[in-house]
């Protein structure tokens, strides 16, 4: 019987909160758990590399609740998530190696810069068209880059719901599929971080992400079950380009930490 009373709640409210907002906005939109606690945690005082490791730790969870969840609002495109998981799960493992041998520093303004563009053009598509169900295109190439850059800076969400979003996808069924698809990818990852970083550090960031993140799934699928095409796409867009913006600030800015680093 866990002894709540000896719990350090005012060490994992932080955390708790941070876990609620990341995927209260993953679930409704498709993307942002990732960037956002990687953001949030380095902000609450861990090392980025440690944030990393607790981000997709939680994410093991929170993305296979929040699949679920999605799966029971009937926003889950299977045959796309076949398409997805294994070219997904392949580019997370490359990812995980080359983020460990490799200087890719040079990548992230690129991406970044892409997905701002990308979240603009939805903002603008979403205000003059209706979107429409299309057979979606080069799912293995997309699946393998995504799954290569959430390994890099959990980027899965914003590379895939805006890519497929961006080809004429139903919101609704982008969002519900990525987040299913997103379990597989991120198990990987964690598996491949467990290994080169181990399990120190892990236990109160990740138990508060978790608590808050596990609330909030259920409520995110149900908003994306319930939100028009058009709103649920000016959404996404507008997730995009904020969260971009926040990253290239931050590669500008060192982010000053509210807490002594954990």
């Amino acid at each position: 019987m866990i002894d709540l009373s000896a719990v350090p709640w005012d060490v994992l409210a932080p955390f708790i909160l941070a876990g609620f907002l990341s995927q209260l906005v993953d679930s409704a939109t498709g993307m942002g758990f990732g960037v956002l606690a990687n953001s949030l945690l380095v902000l609450l005082g861990l090392p980025p590399a440690t944030a990393s490791s607790v981000t997709h730790t939680v994410e093991g969870f929170t993305s296979g609740v929040s699949g679920l969840s999605h799966a029971v609002q009937s926003n889950v495109d299977w045959s796309l998530f076949a398409r997805l998981v294994l070219p997904g799960i392949a580019g997370g493992l490359v990812g995980v190696w080359a983020l460990s041998h490799l200087n890719l520093s040079i990548l992230k303004p690129v991406l970044l810069v892409y997905l701002a563009a990308v979240g603009i053009y939805l903002i603008w598509r979403g205000r003059r068209r209706a979107q429409g169900y299309r057979r979606m295109r080069a799912m293995g190439p997309l699946g393998f880059v995504a799954g290569f850059f959430d390994a890099y800076g959990g980027a899965w969400g914003p590379v895939t719901t805006g890519s497929l979003i961006a080809q004429g996808m139903t919101p609704r069924m982008a969002v519900g599929t990525v987040n299913a698809a997103e379990f597989f990818v991120t198990v990987t990852v964690l598996s491949a971080f467990i290994g080169t970083v181990g399990l120190q550090s892990f236990v109160l960031p990740a138990a508060g992400l978790l608590i808050g993140g596990i609330v909030a799934a259920p409520v995110g699928a149900v908003v994306t079950r319930r939100a028009e095409p058009r709103d649920l796409t000016q959404w996404i867009g507008g997730v995009m380009l904020a969260l971009s913006l926040w990253a290239l600030a931050s590669l500008a800015f060192e982010p000053t930490p509210l807490f002594d680093r954990l």
